[in-house]
């Protein structure tokens, strides 16, 4: 089937340098120069694309490595851009080991902000697993959010990222 002008009018917009096939999503892989800038979930039946630089192929690598082992630890140099408070969010989500989770308000409480405000910054998150905001979770124990949604398969991706890790919620 033909794509349209408006798919077209995205790719260029937004391209990827590789889709990567996971077991719960499609990943939009983003660089620039030496730097990963994003990592989007698309739709299971999106087309892959094999890794088009250097740096596409080691994220792919370290990604395929991380859904082999989930304690696997990423080295890759990241460029996203937030506020200050969401740069900070960040930090304390990537000190979240595998296998454990914090909650918005553990995380507001570290930084002395807000829940809501932490959730915000999670939905901001342009690079996910690599920094991951699937291990930030409601204080009652439940899910929460994830990728500014409250249910569907947003909350289907951050149960399988959990549980990936033998993470208890």
């Amino acid at each position: 089937m033909g794509r349209t002008k408006k798919n077209q009018i995205v790719d260029l917009v937004e391209p990827y340098q590789a889709k990567l096939l996971t077991p719960f999503a499609v990943l939009g892989i983003k660089t620039e120069e030496d730097w990963l800038t994003a990592i989007d979930y698309l739709p299971v039946d999106t087309p892959t694309l094999a890794p088009q630089t250097l740096l596409a192929k080691e994220v792919c690598r370290q990604l395929e490595a991380y859904l082999a082992k989930p304690g696997f630890i990423f080295d890759l140099s990241l460029h996203i851009s937030g506020t200050t408070h969401q740069q900070r969010v960040w930090q304390a989500i990537q000190a979240i080991p595998s296998g454990e989770t914090s909650s918005y308000a553990e995380i507001a409480t570290q930084l002395h902000s807000a829940p809501r405000a932490v959730g915000r910054a999670c939905g901001a998150n342009r690079i996910p697993i690599i920094i991951p905001c699937h291990r930030v979770i409601s204080k009652n124990g439940g899910l929460g959010g994830f990728m500014n949604a409250s249910d569907g398969d947003p909350l289907e991706i951050k149960r399988w990222l959990l549980c990936h890790e033998n993470t208890r919620t």
